[in-house]
């Protein structure tokens, strides 16, 4: 089928509702392991709490990617029912989320959270192989990218921004000790999540499979246990796995347990570095909470600013050259990130009262290079060497790339690697630094056609 070339705002509404499921994951990162934390947790147990995302990960998104790829309604299309499925099972568990009276009841609420937002993110990354021609790819990709940046970014500054125009203040608490601007934070998302699925969906439409792709899904839904055929299915493309998709794997891992480092261990990193404290009922571990948000909406800034730049220099340098560089830049920011300071001002933005941004904020400049480069470039690198009647299920299989590293992660830093690394958080991140940069070396070696 030769599909359409679309224009630059057809792109940007297709993909829209990627901007509410980021919102969503935004909050998660900048915020769930303070929320643990206000509800007793201890810092040696805060990987193990994360485990929701990475595990609903694995198993939600290749059966998502599996029964997506064997579904079509005229009325509702292929991928737009999981979009919104997803949409409206994250708002809801978005809004109970500062309600939580214990732990246990925020780890089960971001099981759920964490299972929604993959319904609706994996056929959001086949929704690009689906409606766009090959040479537009990397455009929609790293629209994606913009959208990831973007809601993040909104997403970790709206407690700093609640707080700093005074609509509410630092020390207004809920009854479970969770910030009162961490509620309303997580109300916007849901409204957000909500909103920008509904325009993806009603603005725009889904090509028909051909005679022959419509004749094998219904044949295949003939006779045949679901659950029989996701798993076959499953096997198959995993024993057809492309090389150049074998060779992502390192590209993936390292990156990935790096980023996990790093949400999970910033703010206790930020409280130790700078405060000389990791005592949760002080204020100035409230304050490394907000400075938290501020450095993720930072890097995130960073990302949707530079998804734009990055296509021409993806098409001149290729984009293995160009992951390497982008995430050599991440991971050099967050090593010198334990000797910068929030005191030495580097400039100040004319809003409001003025914004001052510290020497501190150098290491989220790096990190949004890498984390535009990180939403776009291996996907990019994946995209040309699939069957494009298997996106689905492949690019949901490409997901386990990202969440084996962060059920590894969990694990090795819950029983090993924090012991070993003094159970110090500066040095968690430390280490989140030297595998981004471990992780861009494997990109250098990753096969692809010269389609840049």
């Amino acid at each position: 089928m030769q599909k359409k070339q679309l224009n630059f705002w057809q792109i940007m509404t297709m993909n829209f509702g990627f901007f509410g499921v980021q919102f969503s994951f935004g909050l998660q990162q900048s915020n769930m392991s303070s929320i643990y934390k206000y509800l007793g947790a201890e810092e040696s147990e805060l990987p193990l709490l994360w485990l929701a995302g990475p595990v609903t990960g694995l198993v939600v998104q290749p059966v998502i990617g599996a029964i997506s790829d064997g579904t079509w309604s005229p009325k509702f299309g292929r991928r737009k029912p999981f979009f919104l499925i997803g949409a409206v099972i994250a708002s809801l568990a978005l809004v109970m989320m500062p309600y939580s009276s214990s732990i246990w009841m925020a780890a089960g609420l971001l099981w759920i959270l964490d299972a929604a937002n993959n319904i609706a993110l994996e056929p959001y990354r086949a929704f690009i192989s689906d409606k766009l021609p090959e040479k537009q790819h990397s455009f929609g990709f790293l629209v994606q990218s913009f959208f990831t940046g973007l809601g993040t970014t909104l997403a970790n500054f709206t407690p700093v921004i609640l707080v700093s125009f005074g609509i509410l203040a630092l020390t207004d608490k809920m009854e479970n000790g969770i910030p009162v601007s961490t509620y309303w934070a997580f109300t916007i998302g849901a409204i957000a999540s909500i909103i920008t699925i509904l325009i993806t969906v009603f603005t725009t439409s889904e090509y028909p499979p051909t005679v022959e792709e419509l004749r094998s899904v219904k044949a295949s839904k003939k006779g045949k246990n679901l659950i029989i055929k996701i798993i076959k299915d499953i096997s198959a493309a995993l024993k057809g796995m492309p090389l150049a998709m074998k060779q992502l794997i390192p590209v993936m891992f390292f990156p990935w347990y790096a980023m996990f480092c790093y949400w999970q261990y910033l703010t206790s990193a930020l409280s130790l570095s700078l405060y000389g404290t990791l005592d949760q009922s002080t204020s100035y571990f409230n304050q490394a909470q907000l400075l938290t948000g501020n450095l993720n909406g930072t890097y995130n800034i960073i990302c949707f600013i530079i998804a734009f730049a990055m296509i021409p220099i993806a098409k001149n340098l290729g984009a293995k050259k160009l992951h390497f560089i982008s995430l050599f830049i991440g991971g050099t920011g967050l090593l010198v990130m334990p000797f910068l300071n929030d005191i030495d001002i580097l400039f100040i933005i004319p809003f409001g009262n003025g914004i001052e941004v510290s020497q501190i904020y150098l290491f989220a400049f790096g990190l949004g290079i890498s984390w535009a480069s990180m939403m776009a470039m291996p996907y990019q690198m994946l995209a040309a060497s699939i069957p494009s009647e298997k996106t689905g299920i492949y690019m949901g299989i490409f997901n386990i790339f990202i969440v084996i590293p962060m059920i590894i992660q969990i694990f090795s830093v819950q029983y090993f690697v924090y012991d070993l690394l003094g159970r110090n958080p500066v040095n968690i991140i430390r280490l989140a630094g030297s595998f981004l940069i471990l992780g861009g070396v494997f990109s250098l070696f990753v096969s692809q056609p010269k389609t840049d």
